[in-house]
């Protein structure tokens, strides 16, 4: 019981001295991922946008076709769910959306280069799906 109010007081002592830090978990787009690595940090391959994709909510990105995009895991599909990659935009003139890691539709997408094997299988957290 102690612990569980200490818990409490520093969650709230956190909150007060962050309090820009907001966000919002959102739904799980699939419980399990597909990366290079145990961590997900390394890059797996690097695609071109064949169309434009809107991103529908804060989980996914806006991509243009034509765009390269750098893939960091392949969520494994579930039934009845889309084919969804997590990676981030490349290029000069994207450079405001550099950095920014988002969900879309593996169907968008072709394959120009494979840097690592998407051979692990890792379960994928909330944090996979938070929102700023």
């Amino acid at each position: 019981m102690t612990q569980r109010v200490y818990l409490v007081i520093l969650l709230l002592c956190l909150r007060l001295m962050y309090p820009l830090v907001t966000g919002i978990f959102m739904d799980k787009l699939a419980s399990k991922k597909l990366c290079a690595d145990d961590d997900c940090v390394y890059t797996i391959s690097l695609v071109r946008a064949e169309e434009d994709y809107n991103a529908p909510d804060c989980r996914f990105i806006n991509i243009k076709k034509g765009q390269l995009i750098y893939v960091y895991s392949k969520l494994v599909k579930e039934k009845e769910s889309g084919e969804f990659w997590a990676g981030s935009v490349y290029g000069e003139q994207y450079e405001d959306h550099m950095g920014t890691v988002g969900y879309f539709p593996s169907s968008l997408v072709s394959e120009q280069h494979v840097y690592q094997e998407a051979n692990k299988t890792v379960p994928t957290t909330d944090i996979d799906f938070f929102c700023e």
